[in-house]
């Protein structure tokens, strides 16, 4: 087993791309500027910071002006905290630095309490809370899909896709359904957005199998999974394992998902990954690609 030392300095470099941290609305483990000064303490490049409510792109240039050795990215999610499928607040994002737009997540049609329901879910997720609370108060909206009551890709989503084209950020699918995610990354691709990544592919939300994950990396997209996934036992290591081999390290970004109270902190999240990725053969080059290389082709950070 590699000695924690021997993995810091591995991922010299890294790009954690989703944490969950505080401030936010549900209670987290660590703050953004503790967790930038971790960042700086291990020679880590950076992480970007997801809001399921707030767009986050003033907020890492204060933690950034905090800690100028740590690259803290701003992102915007699209649920209706923002106007849903805003382009507007796609625009003002990117023309103000954030490199990160995620679809729909915790107002996605693909999360309704219908489907998740559906899904068995017996532990719901942190923010269902919230959306339970919003609805009972008589202002929450529906769930958002991709398509319209006509059944066509949605005309304000197009407009967002083409102020992510425009502004050359990176578009993550959030928690959108399997052929959701796969009508989106083709008009994505279709567009000429560059930067496209299936969020956590293995989440209970999305499940993809081996298969989808594969053709969707063949159609120019990165495959996303994070940590809590596998630590929370949501699906197997296993499982994990084989997706990578199968889709390959080129065209998979590894993040965290970390912040919540219940699971490990951050950097310890990133540590124990990488152990056993290690521990199951995983090549040190093939993390660095995953934690290093990927992630900042995502965000425009090439060295």
């Amino acid at each position: 087993m590699a000695q924690r030392e021997d993995i810091v300095s591995l991922l010299n470099g890294l790009y954690d791309l989703h944490v969950h941290v505080w401030p936010d609305l549900v209670e987290r483990s660590i703050d953004d500027v503790s967790l930038a000064r971790q960042f700086r303490d291990l020679g880590w490049s950076g992480f970007a910071l997801k809001s399921h409510y707030f767009p986050t792109v003033e907020r890492a240039k204060v933690v950034s002006g905090v800690v100028p050795e740590v690259d803290v990215v701003g992102a915007v999610v699209l649920n209706h905290a923002v106007g849903g499928f805003n382009p507007v607040a796609v625009d003002i994002a990117g023309r103000a630095g954030a490199r990160i737009v995620w679809l729909p997540t915790v107002d996605a049609a693909n999360e309704s309490p219908e489907k998740q329901a559906a899904r068995g879910q017996s532990h719901l997720p942190f923010w269902a809370r919230i959306q339970s609370e919003v609805r009972a108060e008589g202002i929450g909206l529906e769930p958002i899909s991709v398509w319209d009551e006509q059944g066509h890709f949605r005309s304000d989503l197009a407009q967002c896709l083409e102020r992510v084209r425009h502004h050359q950020m990176a578009l993550a699918t959030g928690h959108l359904a399997r052929d959701e995610i796969f009508a989106v990354v083709e008009r994505a691709r279709a567009l000429g957005i560059q930067k496209v990544i299936v969020t956590h592919a293995l989440f209970p939300s999305e499940a993809l199998s081996i298969e989808d994950q594969v053709k969707l990396a063949d159609l120019g997209a990165f495959i996303e999974h994070c940590y809590t996934t596998f630590y929370t036992q949501k699906c197997d290591w296993g499982v994990l394992f084989e997706a990578i081999r199968a889709v390959g390290p080129e065209r998979t970004l590894l993040s965290t998902d970390l912040g919540q109270t219940s699971n490990p902190g951050v950097v310890d999240g990133i540590l124990d990954f990488a152990t056993r990725l290690l521990d199951a053969g995983f090549s040190p080059d093939a993390l660095r690609t995953m934690w290093v290389d990927n992630p900042r082709k995502l965000i425009g950070r090439e060295a």
